[in-house]
């Protein structure tokens, strides 16, 4: 661009080394799935532990934290590109997927020989617990530009004037 081109003129910037910027909406989504995560969570744990007991009960706490983990990886390293390019947003979204699919898998292998350890109710919770919160979480994100992330909470409306009586 020379130094006389009007600057709405210009062309514009690529789009893969443009960034993002404004307010990390997937630490927002993330942190309120954390927030919803936390009293359902000794639900579902209990819930491990009737049919298979203390081991139960701790393969699906250790599961939770496997989920609860991920979905704050998955936040943070997509928070974190979109500030640097959105060519590198999509890199972190699909290998940083493949990278945590891996530290999923190593954290289970890492524990498989413990005591504690059982694969049906660690991989049930692991696989209720995703989409449990995806789908629970999908009533509060917006699909708008204007509010991206969570939706706003309405405002307090005020309680609605009585109607005047009808004279018939």
């Amino acid at each position: 661009m020379s130094a006389t081109t009007p600057a709405h003129l210009a062309p514009p910037a690529p789009a893969m080394v443009t960034r993002l910027d404004g307010p990390a909406v997937e630490q927002q989504v993330a942190s309120d799935m954390l927030r919803r995560a936390l009293p359902v969570a000794p639900v579902v744990i209990a819930l491990c532990a009737i049919p298979w007991g203390l081991a139960g009960a701790a393969s699906s706490a250790y599961a939770v934290v496997i989920v609860l983990a991920n979905f704050a990886l998955a936040a943070a390293l997509l928070s974190w590109s979109a500030r640097i390019s959105l060519g590198l947003l999509m890199g972190a979204a699909l290998f940083g997927y493949l990278i945590r699919l891996g530290l999923m898998a190593v954290a289970v292998i890492a524990v498989h020989n413990m005591s504690w350890f059982m694969a049906w109710p660690l991989g049930l919770t692991l696989i209720a617990t995703h989409l449990g919160l995806l789908v629970w979480e999908l009533k509060f994100v917006s699909a708008s530009l204007a509010f991206p992330g969570l939706k706003p909470r309405p405002e307090a409306r005020p309680a609605p004037l009585a109607r005047p009586a009808r004279k018939d």
